[in-house]
């Protein structure tokens, strides 16, 4: 089994936790595909990276199949393997209640933060299996460990499937090399919290997680030993205790 991972594909890879997980990555030496529906943000992300020169745009929406195929393609085209997939694309509504959730919304939250999810994995690993190597991390949510009404009904049940998709890779692919962790971030100063219904301010955006904390947990994980897996992180800020 290799023991040196040295590509990795990072989806949600414009801002927040996908953007700092991609500056961690670089700086460790990896080539890195940054995945994300707008370019321009994604060229922004590519600006900051240490090793910029060595990372490729690679612009997809996880929710449409095909799209991920081809995403996949490009990649493999230009790095020849991908031997990390950080699963981090994922979105929530400002209308999180039960009494006013939409289909709609509710499709969309599923069909990024779920189903995207799937996509990534039924493209990236066949080609882990056949070097029997690979390492998967979901970047998850505390709302997929525990329901909760501030990150919404729809938001929490994506959440626990995408867990329990992380959690059945990891018992499934281990005997092939592949190595699966969820990372249950709780708040993070992200984007994301510009859809919550009630501002958060800035004291408490001082207060809670950065993009780097998560991303801190990521490089920990990449150079683990691959006889050595994390099948679940939970990472949460200091202030809270709501776990």
């Amino acid at each position: 089994m290799s023991q040196k991972l040295e590509t990795a594909v990072v989806t949600g890879a414009g801002s927040g936790i996908g953007r700092g997980i991609a500056q961690a990555l670089s700086a460790m030496g990896l080539r890195v595909a940054l995945v994300g529906r707008d370019p321009k943000k994604l060229e922004a992300t590519q600006a900051l990276l240490a090793n910029g020169d060595r990372a490729i745009l690679a612009p997809c929406d996880v929710a449409d199949r095909a799209g991920v195929k081809r995403m996949v393609e490009t990649v493999v085209s230009a790095f020849s393997s991908i031997d990390v997939l950080i699963s981090n694309a994922g979105t929530n509504v400002r209308h999180r209640g039960l009494d006013v959730l939409s289909p709609e919304d509710w499709d969309r939250m599923i069909a990024t933060n779920l189903t995207g999810s799937f996509n990534l994995l039924h493209e990236v690993l066949p080609g882990m299996r056949e070097r029997k190597n690979g390492l998967v991390i979901q970047v998850c949510s505390i709302s997929g460990v525990r329901a909760s009404t501030l990150g919404g009904a729809g938001y929490s049940a994506s959440k626990f499937g995408q867990s329990a998709l992380g959690l059945c890779l990891g018992r499934e692919e281990r005997e092939r090399g592949i190595r699966s962790t969820v990372i249950y971030p709780g708040e993070v100063n992200t984007p994301i919290l510009d859809a919550r219904p009630v501002p958060v301010g800035q004291e408490r955006r001082a207060a809670i997680l950065q993009p780097e904390d998560v991303a801190a947990a990521v490089k920990f994980l990449v150079e683990l030993h691959p006889r050595a897996r994390v099948p679940e992180l939970v990472i949460t800020p200091t202030v809270d205790d709501f776990f």
